[in-house]
């Protein structure tokens, strides 16, 4: 860390490992969330940008010339930003200081007078062992690991030694080689390694896009070519490539390589993604409605000033909880306001969303249906006052049924509107040719999800796009639609469209 009193600003030179933003480190975190200004690198994946939400973002990848002509412009970035007193992180695919040029990076700071923090990351190398099941160090068989560069500076005058490498005992790990692999493997068997070496080439290391080539040093560079692998990759050489056939677990996760879309609002889509992830999917999101305010507070206020005229609140969503209780609190009030009504939920995560208020459902129907629920709140409300608090559309089920018993109030108490386009990811992976898995947690955002699409894409439906929904009543509105259903939830909450999705994933051919 080096701290010049000159400097008004300040620069992080953070790693942020091999892509998957969970193995970023907490500092690397706290560094983004504070962040005025993000310069990232070309291998910095999307989602790792969304913890520097308020900071402006500057790709590396967009500025002009070639890639070995933009490190002076990096660094005048770097100090004019710190100079207007701006907090800058420069964001670095793996470990800043292991092949990346951030020692190089952190000398034009110092040497501006800039204040500067070195982050660590999981450096290429780390990850690549780790997620191919592939140790990189093992007492039975290596003792030492040497991190070698297959892509070397032309101006230092200097080459690698591969006749000292091949000699030295241990594991090669080694970045950048890719499009020098029948040198290298060459050079390493000229000068004493044998042919027979286990080699390995693992591309786009602990991510959701990985692939593993095994083979020898004499025929890894064939079996690369064959596979098609195109990088970003790293070569590992040594006894520890045996490894990998009782070690490797990361490419067996049971979604590891399928693609996933989420179609559920931005605020509500963060958990299923990452649970997806940590089972090995690529998940895109795809919003098919946001939730906004009421269509007209007014009446909202109104009716949190007359609570006493009700006996039984009822929520159908979790949206519709966090609506209700903010506004509730927003007006002055608290919970004690709710002390003398009953409080009903339409399911599981409806009632954990009034848990997290302090507050229990009364009831909960053991099947999550709007058709459930009204038969359940049938002989509980009869001849009572019911406030049912919802979204501004939606099924009238509830509300039909229960006006047959009972007096009963509808509030919107939040708006919904539709996501008119796909976002250029989905529509990228939807006419990829490959297979797409999508969950559809409702049938109003199913409707609008297949409304977005054009028809060479519904018509993919069933071949390459299949369609996994959350209940019955989602895979009814899908099929009136015309559509095929591939999977469905045998509980109607997202934990079981996930298991849903692990079903379909392990029994279909996609």
């Amino acid at each position: 860390m080096s701290e010049p009193p000159s400097a008004t600003g300040r620069v992080c030179l953070v790693g942020a490992g091999p892509g998957d933003p969970a193995l970023m480190t907490l500092r690397a975190v706290e560094c983004l969330a504070e962040a005025d200004l993000v310069i990232y690198d070309r291998l910095v994946p999307a989602a790792t940008l969304r913890y520097a939400p308020q900071a402006r973002l500057i790709a590396v990848a967009d500025l002009p010339g070639p890639h070995a002509e933009k490190l002076p412009q990096i660094c005048e970035l770097m100090i004019e930003a710190a100079r207007r007193g701006e907090q800058v992180v420069r964001l670095k695919g793996g470990d800043p200081w292991i092949f990346g040029r951030g020692a190089e990076e952190a000398a034009a700071l110092r040497a501006a007078g800039i204040a500067f923090e070195v982050v660590p990351g999981v450096t290429a190398a780390l990850a690549a062992a780790t997620a191919s099941g592939i140790p990189l160090t093992d007492r039975r068989l290596a003792s030492n690991v040497t991190l070698v560069t297959g892509h070397e500076c032309p101006e230092k005058g200097t080459s690698v030694d591969w006749a000292g490498l091949a000699r030295l005992p241990g594991t090669l790990a080694i970045y950048m080689g890719l499009g020098r692999i029948a040198e290298i493997t060459s050079a390493l068997i000229r000068h004493g390694r044998p042919a027979s070496c286990p080699a390995a080439c693992i591309e786009w290391a602990g991510t959701n896009r990985q692939r593993t080539v095994v083979g020898t040093l004499e025929n890894l560079p064939e079996r690369i070519r064959s596979t098609e692998i195109h990088g970003p990759v790293i070569i590992l050489v040594g006894e520890v490539v045996l490894l990998r056939q009782q070690l490797a677990w990361f490419e067996r996760l049971p979604l590891f390589g399928k693609t996933v879309i989420v179609t559920r609002p931005r605020h509500q889509a963060a958990e299923i993604m990452r649970r997806l992830e940590r089972l090995g999917a690529c998940v895109l999101h795809q919003p098919v409605v946001e939730i906004g305010p009421p269509p007209d507070p007014s009446e909202v206020d109104a009716v949190l000033d007359r609570l006493l005229e009700f006996d039984w609140l009822v929520f159908t969503s979790a949206n519709g909880v966090s609506a209700f209780l903010n506004r509730l609190v927003d007006r002055g009030h608290d919970l004690r306001r709710l002390g003398h009504l009953r409080l009903a939920a339409i399911g599981s995560q409806t009632a954990a969303a009034l848990h997290r208020y302090h507050l229990r459902a009364d009831y909960t129907p053991e099947a999550f249906t709007s058709e459930a629920l009204a038969d359940g709140l049938i002989p509980l409300v009869r001849e009572k006052r019911v406030l049912l608090a919802r979204a501004d559309r939606g099924r009238e089920v509830l509300l039909e049924t229960l006006r047959e018993v009972c007096f009963v109030r509808q509030l919107a108490v939040y708006s919904q509107r539709d996501v008119e386009r796909l976002e250029p990811a989905v529509r990228e992976a939807l006419v990829s040719g490959q297979p797409i898995f999508v969950t559809l947690s409702s049938s109003s955002i199913a409707r609008g999800f297949l409304r977005m699409l054009d028809s060479w894409q519904r018509n993919e439906i069933g071949r390459t796009i299949h369609l996994v929904s959350i209940s019955p009543i989602t895979s009814a509105a899908i099929r009136e639609l015309g559509f095929v259903v591939a999977g469905e939830a045998e509980q109607y909450t997202a934990e079981g469209l996930v298991e849903a999705l692990v079903r379909l994933a392990a029994t279909s051919s996609p």
